[in-house]
């Protein structure tokens, strides 16, 4: 992380409201190239919706919000879906499709983005799949797969694209310790390897110190903490601390 290099995520004054409920606040932040990034907070506190933001899936009320020099609030259809294969999304249940193969559905978003051979497909996919040990996989149907590798295989898809942004949701939820620690290590393998930027929502704060850099912690819509596992330690806001603390 070099903090002279231009952010590779910037939210600046970004609030947002579903009727009369506000949901994030005047929230600002960066996430520089190559960070791995925790967002923690307890349960409605924003941190889902700020997933949401950054792939657009929401609009915020105000505010805006960079991913490098790209202001995504004012983007138009064509322009935003050319910066959202920057990012790549690894969903909480892992999203595959059921009623395509392990190989699949990976191969869907590069037949349907690129204009990669078939060669080249099968190159990328296979590659991908060795690097989360699914290697021996590719035939399988998703219902075929235990938890922790439709976790790898959602991983896996998220990262065929090479994105330069990873957005994980809740990566470990619902897994053992020791798959939930492997996944861990796949994000850490890609912030290191492909200098990647990673930011990862999580209730896992044992994970997050493992994964993460720096954390951003929320409470009640606003961000109140935001730095290293030290800073977040000695902040000045109880939630924050007794967050940071909890493994």
């Amino acid at each position: 992380m070099n903090p002279a290099e231009r952010p590779a995520l910037s939210f600046i004054g970004v609030s947002k409201s579903f009727g009369p409920k506000q949901v994030l606040r005047d929230v600002s932040f960066d996430v520089f190239p190559g960070e791995a990034l925790c967002v923690l907070g307890r349960s409605g506190t924003g941190k889902s919706v700020t997933l949401k933001l950054i792939m657009s899936l929401l609009k915020p009320d105000s505010g805006k919000i960079f991913i490098e020099e790209d202001d995504i609030t004012g983007l138009g259809t064509d322009e935003l879906s050319r910066v959202r294969r920057k990012i790549g999304f690894l969903f909480q249940d892992a999203a595959l499709f059921d009623s395509l193969s392990l190989y699949e559905n990976l191969a869907l978003p590069l037949a349907r983005l690129t204009k990669k051979s078939p060669q080249e497909i099968d190159s990328i996919i296979d590659k991908m799949l060795r690097q989360v040990g699914l290697g021996d996989d590719k035939s399988k149907m998703p219902s075929k797969l235990s938890g922790g590798m439709r976790k790898r295989a959602g991983l896996a898809r998220a990262l065929v694209l090479e994105p330069k942004i990873l957005l994980a949701d809740e990566p470990s939820s619902g897994l053992d310790r020791i798959t939930a620690a492997e996944i861990d290590e796949l994000l850490i393998q890609q912030k290191k390897e492909r200098h990647t930027t990673v930011i990862v929502v999580t209730h896992d704060v044992h994970g997050a110190r493992r994964v993460g850099d720096s954390f951003a912690v929320f409470d009640k819509g606003q961000l109140v903490a935001r730095g290293t596992t030290d800073e977040v330690e000695h902040s000045a806001n109880e939630t924050a601390r007794k967050l940071i603390s909890e493994y």
